[in-house]
């Protein structure tokens, strides 16, 4: 008596000699693209974490014939939940201090925040290669005490 199965030995035979026809094809195919370094994708490399904790000084310079230069120190320490703060003494005509939030894109920093009479200031920087010098622009808005209206510029701070 024959007994009938769903996949008898033909067929089985014919799906385990595919799939070895597969596996191979699918192998030598993978060794020609590592073979061949133009077919590769491009895949970035990671960027390090790079720390802006500690103090940065530097002097910042107005875009503004007449107004004079400031040095300005920022003390940025991380805060709760990982946030960076910093607390920043300048000698600036519009400012004397104020609290920042500090955020780092790869080695894009911006320090914004405001004084107690709500004045406010935004730095926003680029790390070099040592992640120890940042080259600034500042936006700096003192008209809440009237002491200045929109003040902008340049400069270069350094951590110490």
């Amino acid at each position: 008596m024959k007994k009938n199965y769903r996949f008898g030995l033909p067929r089985l035979l014919v799906f385990f000699v595919a799939s070895i026809c597969w596996t191979a094809s699918t192998y030598a195919a993978g060794q020609q693209v590592e073979a061949n370094p133009q077919l590769q994708p491009a895949v970035a490399a990671p960027q390090p974490h790079t720390d802006i904790t500690g103090t940065w000084s530097g002097t910042l310079f107005s875009n503004h014939s007449g107004t004079a230069p400031f040095t300005i120190t920022v003390v940025i320490t991380r805060g709760a939940n990982a946030h960076l703060t910093g607390n920043s003494s300048l000698s600036s005509e519009c400012m004397r201090g104020a609290k920042l939030q500090a955020t780092i894109t790869g080695t894009s920093v911006v320090l914004a925040g405001s004084d107690e009479e709500g004045d406010n200031l935004t730095i926003q920087g680029t790390l070099d290669a040592s992640g120890n010098i940042m080259k600034a622009s500042y936006l700096m808005n003192g008209s809440a005490t009237g002491r200045c209206e929109t003040e902008d510029g340049k400069g270069q701070l350094a951590r110490r």
